[in-house]
């Protein structure tokens, strides 16, 4: 039995019914759409946003913070990403500024400056083996010491990126972010490490384990003058092996769920 509306056909309240239920499916079925999509096969966090954006403004949605049919602001975009940097350096400064996180990763780990071949070369020999060994356990002490510092300095690039800057990296490769901080950060983050890691040479003692060695190498007759700029080479390789793990970090968050730890990662790159 067909159940009566109390409408009489052709008249306005019976087309109003219609033209509202027909907007209410229109409106149900662009939305199961932008969610069956979502869930379909499995794609990298960036791509199932980028597209699932693109279908919502299609809907309808600006991608703003006020569109109804929006599912992320650019606020959440922004807050997302930033909020994934942060935990990615965090992770990072956690695990390499402790002992032996340069000192015991292969990846990383911080030889002593090529400049000081010959001295090695010179000295081997003579049983000074311990002593070289002990300057190079030093320099990877200096920057395990000296890399809690740059958690700070990664929040305040992060704090300051631009909508811009948001957005290239977001679009990005896996490592984008990490890249980002390469061009534009190397030299401030180079800037204010570099105090950081003149004070942990010190306090490691490592500068007076390389006077030590430089000590007994120009007691030697006949060696070729030899300098080593401990800082720069802590400071560069320090950097190198804290990017290493940034962009490490980077593409985890991106197409790891387990690694989304915060509530707006998992909203803006899925639970």
């Amino acid at each position: 039995m067909t159940r009566s509306t109390g409408l009489v056909p052709g008249t306005t309240d019976s087309i109003s019914l219609v033209s509202a239920r027909r907007r209410f499916l229109a409106g149900s079925t662009a939305g199961l759409a932008v969610l069956m999509f979502l869930a379909a096969r499995p794609a990298t966090a960036q791509d199932l946003l980028q597209k699932g954006q693109d279908l919502l403004k299609g809907m309808g949605g600006s991608g703003g913070s006020g569109g109804a049919g929006s599912m992320l602001s650019n606020s959440d975009i922004a807050s997302g990403l930033k909020d994934a940097l942060r935990v990615g350096t965090e992770s990072v400064v956690s695990q390499l500024g402790i002992q032996d996180g340069f000192n015991l990763d292969s990846a990383i780990h911080i030889p002593l400056p090529d400049s000081m071949k010959p001295v090695q070369k010179a000295l081997k020999p003579l049983g000074y083996s311990a002593m070289l060994d002990d300057l190079e356990l030093r320099l990877n002490r200096a920057a395990e010491t000296a890399t809690p510092a740059a958690t700070s300095i990664f929040g305040n690039a992060i704090t300051e990126m631009t909508w811009d800057d948001v957005q290239e990296i977001y679009k990005g490769a896996d490592d984008a972010a990490t890249q980002y901080f390469r061009g534009k950060m190397s030299d401030p983050l180079r800037d204010a490490m570099r105090p950081v890691v003149d004070d942990s040479l010190a306090d490691v003692g490592a500068i007076q384990s390389y006077d030590s060695v430089m000590g007994q190498y120009k007691g030697l007759p006949f060696m070729p003058d030899v300098k080593a700029n401990l800082t720069g080479h802590v400071l560069d390789l320090g950097l190198d092996g804290i990017f290493h793990y940034v962009a490490i970090e980077e593409a985890a968050i991106r197409n790891n769920p387990a690694k989304r730890t915060t509530e707006i990662l998992q909203k803006v790159f899925g639970a």
